[in-house]
């Protein structure tokens, strides 16, 4: 098989901040996999947690370096393939899991949902994200998102502000004065506080009808998160402490659930085993993303049945997404019949290089 590799950026209609800073583009890299006149494809996004580090420089340098070597695999060849898709980082073994994926469904007639046998009207609705701002700014955002998604019926808000925790507050409590009553919140600190600070916020949150937190530590601090479980009345997430299965049994018993990103697992594959292995250990399963377009939302979208939170909406906040593949229908991010991953060429945009 043969395998090209695009770059194209995409900026973000609303710059998002979070405890760890402030995203307005990317560069992100748009795979295909070719065989039998078939084309696979994936997506690989660059991302940053704490120490651990995968640029857009460096996936193109794995993957560049991965083509050629490919020329003696077919697609259908997965347990051949997997030693040597192991040595690569996360995000360029996700672009090529989920093009391997999309080209058997391609090459059986398939979507993936119906591949894997799953049932569409499972999926829950997906949250969509207002990020760490003054409380003005944060209920604005949040009218832009109505306007934008009609039938909006889940909000994740960032918090972990640098001003600290009472500026978290003023944020949240002007949020869930403009909230519509029955909408479900979830709170992301992406591990922007510290032991002391996570107790209070869970407490404080809890009492308003949060539904869950997630990654309120560092995972400098996942030593404390049992201790923060026991303290909580909220269900605690993990996200950046989270990236593989290992993790999920890592972090069982200490939390009440994992956040599984295609980047950080390395694909559907992995996703997959990540979700079997949470439900064994009685933990329970959202999905989240980073500064993904509608290729890796899709992708995720084919699994979201077997997921109990969903927050795939980094698409929706891109001015000049290149692709269109799952669409939200009554505030779900639903994937559509045609085979594989079911993603076309947005017709109004053109691919702009990194």
């Amino acid at each position: 098989m043969q395998l090209s590799i695009t770059p194209f950026t995409v900026h973000k209609r609303v710059a998002l901040t979070i405890s760890r800073g402030t995203t307005s583009d990317s560069v992100n890299l748009w795979i295909r996999l070719t065989a039998e006149g078939i084309e696979g494809w994936g997506e690989a996004s660059a991302f940053s947690v704490g120490t651990h580090t995968q640029t857009t420089e460096q996936l193109t340098t794995e993957l560049t370096a991965l083509a050629p070597k490919l020329a003696d695999f077919h697609p259908l060849e997965r347990q051949r393939l997997d030693p040597l898709l192991a040595g690569l980082s996360s995000a360029a073994r996700a672009a090529m899991d989920v093009a391997l994926y999309d080209w058997l469904g391609k090459r059986v007639g398939l979507p993936l949902w119906q591949l894997w046998g799953l049932d569409r009207e499972r999926i829950g609705p997906t949250a969509v994200t207002v990020g760490i701002n003054s409380p003005e700014q944060a209920v604005t955002r949040l009218q832009q998102w109505q306007s934008q998604v009609p039938e909006l019926q889940s909000v994740k808000v960032k918090l972990g502000s640098p001003q600290g925790m009472q500026a978290d507050q003023a944020m949240m409590t002007a949020l869930l004065a403009a909230i519509p009553a029955g909408t479900k919140v979830s709170i992301d600190a992406n591990g922007g506080w510290d032991l002391a600070t996570a107790i209070a916020m869970a407490d404080w949150l809890a009492d308003r009808g949060i539904a869950y937190l997630e990654q309120p530590l560092p995972v400098s601090l996942d030593g404390e998160l049992e201790k923060l479980s026991a303290r909580s009345p909220l269900p605690i997430f993990a996200d950046e402490s989270c990236f593989n299965a290992a993790d999920v049994m890592r972090l069982a018993g200490k939390v009440q659930g994992i956040n599984i990103k295609l980047m950080k697992a390395g694909g559907l594959t992995e996703a997959w085993r990540m979700i079997q292995t949470a439900r064994a250990c009685d933990l329970q399963v959202m999905f989240g993303c980073y500064s993904d377009s509608a290729i890796a939302n899709t992708a995720l979208a084919h699994l979201a049945p077997l997921a109990d939170h969903l927050d795939l909406d980094s698409h929706l906040n891109l001015t000049d997404d290149p692709f269109q593949g799952a669409t939200m229908q009554t505030g779900r991010l639903v994937p559509n019949d045609s085979p594989g991953l079911g993603i076309g060429i947005e017709p109004t945009l053109e691919l702009a290089g990194g």
